[in-house]
């Protein structure tokens, strides 16, 4: 592995930075500490963000399919064929099968922190997680880690256990990852820059240093619209080389965490 690395770096030095459109984000949507108001504020905003991502030729990747269980209906409504539809019913039915396997259930998900945040069920918290997704048609539905070649809206089968599902997103080629957390988080993920939006101001004045953008303020008033485009302005600059807070505080090596065989939710 190092020296198959090794020959990679000289390529790598070749690489210099350009101007490139907004088409070319590929950006990962995640949650995790989630709690009652990120369904409320952050997923919608981060949506409403990822709607204007799609309408500019980009993609966003929808990932943690144990976390859309219950919800998957309004998913494949949004599906552009009755096939890409099916695939992520064929997942949501795997996922019943594979936890199923280890004396587990889909539908007992939400962490001790996800009740103590206020949400009860897997079906709150998977509303919540689906609201990410903004309202465009959902293009594919790929395995984990494969490699995205479609544009717009797609869905990756990845486990709700955030640093697996972010490591099989930036596999397949996210070059982005904006994570939304109620609860609070210290998450980053090297080598694509990690972006945190906190669910309430509470949590944003107690983690500023690790928290990029504060989607409390649309309970004070802020509207969906003006949130969803600070998200996307964010999301632009820390693109074009501005460090995120997790990349200036040197978080994100220990977040590599492929799938491993077993049971991972």
């Amino acid at each position: 592995g190092i020296a198959a690395v090794k020959e990679l770096l000289p390529k790598a030095n070749e690489a210099r930075r350009e101007p490139v459109p907004a088409s070319e984000l590929v950006v990962a949507l995640q949650c995790g500490g989630s709690d009652g108001w990120s369904g409320v504020t952050a997923n919608p905003a981060l949506g409403y963000a990822g709607d204007l991502i799609v309408k500019q030729g980009g993609t966003i990747v929808l990932g943690e399919t144990s976390e859309v269980y219950g919800g998957e209906h309004i998913l494949t409504r949004r599906a552009v064929t009755p096939e890409v539809g099916q695939k992520l019913v064929d997942k949501i039915h795997w996922w019943e099968d594979y936890t199923a396997m280890f004396g587990a259930s889909i539908d007992n998900n939400p962490s001790p922190g996800n009740k103590l945040g206020g949400l009860t069920t897997i079906y709150e918290k998977s509303l919540g997680a689906i609201a990410k997704a903004g309202t465009t048609p959902m293009n594919d539905v790929v395995d984990y880690a494969e490699r995205i070649t479609t544009r717009g809206f797609v869905h990756m089968d990845t486990p709700g256990y955030d640093p697996v599902s972010a490591t099989g997103q930036v596999a397949g080629g996210c070059n982005v990852v904006v994570f939304t957390t109620g609860r609070g988080s210290a998450f980053g993920f090297k080598p694509a820059p990690s972006i945190k939006i906190a669910t309430n101001s509470d949590l944003y004045a107690k983690q500023e240093p690790d928290m990029d953008i504060n989607a409390g303020k649309m309970l004070d008033g802020l509207s969906l619209e003006a949130m969803g485009a600070e998200i996307l302005e964010v999301i632009l600059e820390i693109a074009s080389g501005k460090p995120s807070k997790s990349e200036a505080a040197d978080i994100g090596e220990e977040e590599f965490n492929p799938w491993l065989i077993g049971a991972t939710l």
